[in-house]
């Protein structure tokens, strides 16, 4: 299956967004693992299924959370765990999610799979209907993570499940639309990583 050209109206914050066009892995039948390339930003338009990874990076029992970058084209100025992304089309999840964390905060550390999670959502005009593989690690310094790529991440957080959950529940539109997902119906499986 071939992409599509794209449709619908563009955001303005995605101009200045990074890798906006690039093919990623579409689905079309998981359990068949039927694959097209597709354009990230057509697939978010279009509500096409596909892959992404997310990547849940502790300092003890403290995730790092990311503020995306104001630039994003969508979800821009929220707050989500360490990392999420796309596989590029032919990139394995696990090369994916060791670019990705190398690109958006600058360093690396050793990432385990845990699982994955489907969902779709709404995100603006545009929709998230992925298909996630999960991944988690561990940072020995917890005061070493501020030379993050300010094209991608306005800020980062060290905070407990916890104090998530607290802020979450006290104010939701600070946060991603997928994070509030994770933490609403995979509480359970992410507190898991801490035990």
């Amino acid at each position: 299956m071939s992409t599509r050209q794209i449709t619908g109206a563009i955001p303005k914050s995605a101009l200045h967004d990074i890798g906006l066009h690039e093919q990623i892995t579409a689905i079309d039948n998981l359990d068949r693992q039927q694959l097209y390339p597709i354009d990230k930003l057509q697939a978010h338009i279009d509500n096409i299924p596909h892959v992404a990874v997310s990547i849940f990076v502790f300092h003890g029992k403290r995730l790092l959370l990311q503020k995306r970058a104001g630039t994003k084209y969508h979800s821009a100025g929220l707050w989500a765990n360490t990392v999420c992304s796309h596989p590029r089309w032919h990139e394995t999840a696990e090369d994916c999610a060791s670019r990705r964390l190398q690109e958006e905060l600058g360093w690396q550390v050793p990432l385990t799979p845990f699982g994955s999670i489907s969902y779709s959502a709404k995100v603006g005009e545009l929709y998230e209907n992925e298909h996630v593989y999960c991944f988690y690690g561990q940072h020995c310094k917890a005061n070493n993570v501020e030379n993050y790529n300010r094209a991608e991440v306005d800020d980062v957080e060290w905070l407990t499940l916890p104090a998530v959950q607290l802020q979450i529940s006290d104010n939701p539109g600070r946060f991603t639309e997928w994070f509030r997902i994770y933490m609403a119906r995979h509480h359970e499986m992410i507190s898991s990583l801490l035990r």
